[in-house]
């Protein structure tokens, strides 16, 4: 698997388990970079200490703040109004480039859903 992959495996079972998810924010709110595909796309973390690191080690970042997200909040509010703006989802975005996966809301929505039932499945079982 791609460390994008990895990164983006890590964020659903992280968010399910966690019920959070972070993102980064100045003064003018959250970045939406160009994608290479020409759509905008949102970046979210998994983490406090992966949004840390992505403020600490991206130039365009340096001046942001990290900003935690509840899971529900980001479901039924933050997520809807992405789609509605026809905004991707960055997954875990690493490196100096801030480079990752992006998703459609869609995908977003039913990776979680499979994370959280895997979660509860392993849990029942455990």
């Amino acid at each position: 698997m791609s460390q994008s992959g990895v990164e983006a495996a890590a964020f659903f079972r992280d968010v399910a388990s966690h019920r959070t998810v972070w993102t980064v924010q100045d003064e003018n709110g959250c970045p939406a970079p160009m994608t290479p595909s020409g759509r905008r796309s949102m970046p979210f973390w998994s983490s406090l200490s992966r949004a840390k690191k992505i403020i600490k080690t991206t130039p365009t970042y340096v001046a942001m703040e990290p900003r935690e997200i509840s899971v529900d909040e980001w479901m039924h509010e933050w997520l809807p109004g992405l789609k509605r703006d026809g905004l991707l989802i960055g997954i875990n975005w690493s490196g100096p480039r801030a480079v990752g996966w992006d998703f459609e809301v869609d995908q977003v929505l039913a990776r979680l859903e499979a994370a959280h039932t895997s979660r509860a499945t392993s849990q029942d079982q455990g």
